[in-house]
């Protein structure tokens, strides 16, 4: 007996594992939740922790464990519980007592059987502290057995399971509703529909103003393309007259001399040593001048034309 309780104190240490997690398999298999207590709240649901979707689970054993915390003196009580699912009481519920005397900090485990109730019974859990105290360090384990064949539809090789058979669903057409039998309606392949006169105005008068905007637009468009192409012609003309004037001023500024033929000899003579400025360079450079600022006069009276 105390074998078997330390081999499943150390299952409450084990990390937490669950054989559902492996192959589906159609034989019984056994698993074990991880710690219910996720909080301080020290209370859990069944659903959260046990396999999901999985029929078949019964629980077999709860194994838990915590630490008392109270003063010497006082008398605790404390309670590891699941509720009824209907609400009708508890079908798991084991007590522990603390009596005076009792010093804070002793912690004790447990293993409790409870055979193999379905899971389908089993409503919240939680622990319940009676007294002046508290528990920590609470760890509550459920281990359990899977029968996969509880529902024999889960899987074609359960005993007694029933290869489903689909739904056809057959309609009777004579129940179908046919509009041509309805006698609230009535139909005529004669009939004519007649239209509103006003509305055929309008609708003609509409078209005919669609019609004019884009004639309008068109004429628009027409006339701001021949704008645009005259001042460009204007444009073309005035930088031609520039180009023509410069070119004039710029010729005047050369002089024709005929050099007749014979051979000069080189005489340099410098009596100071400083080279004389050039004469004829003064006169293009002057009439470079001139040429700018009549090129500038020119513009400035174009633009004001």
């Amino acid at each position: 007996m105390q074998k078997k309780l330390l081999l499943l104190s150390a299952l409450v240490f084990w990390p937490s594992y669950s054989s559902s997690e492996e192959t589906k398999s159609i034989a019984p298999y056994y698993g074990y939740t991880g710690n219910a207590v996720a909080d301080q709240a020290l209370q859990w649901s069944m659903g959260d922790i046990l396999p999901k979707g999985v029929p078949g689970i019964d629980i077999q054993n709860v194994i838990y464990r915590y630490t008392i915390q109270k003063e010497t003196g006082e008398w605790v009580t404390v309670f590891v519980q699941n509720e009824r699912i209907d609400g009708n009481g508890y079908i798991f519920r084991e007590r522990d007592d603390w009596l005076p005397g009792s010093v804070s900090g002793m912690q004790i485990s447990k293993a409790i059987p409870v055979g193999d109730i379905p899971r389908e019974l089993w409503g919240m859990g939680s622990i319940e502290v009676v007294g002046e105290g508290s528990v920590q360090g609470a760890n509550v384990v459920y281990t359990y057995k899977v029968t996969p064949c509880y529902d024999p539809q889960y899987d074609p090789n359960c005993p007694g399971y029933k290869k489903p058979v689909p739904e056809i669903i057959v309609y009777d057409l004579d129940d179908i509703y046919d509009v041509t039998d309805d006698d609230n309606v009535e139909l005529d392949d004669q009939a004519e529909v007649q239209e509103d006169p006003d509305d055929l105005e309008d609708a003609d008068n509409k078209e005919a103003e669609m019609k004019e905007d884009k004639r309008s637009k068109m004429r628009l468009e027409d006339a701001m393309a021949a704008g645009e192409a005259a001042a460009y012609f204007a444009e073309n003309q005035r930088i031609s007259i520039m180009n023509d004037i410069a070119q004039a001023a710029l010729n005047a500024s050369y002089l024709s001399v005929t050099i007749p033929g014979g051979t000069y000899s080189e005489v340099i003579n410098i009596p100071d040593g400083k080279m004389p400025d050039a004469n004829s360079g003064a006169r293009v450079g002057l009439a470079q001048q001139l040429l700018h600022q009549q090129m500038v006069g020119m513009q400035y009276n174009l633009n004001n034309n």
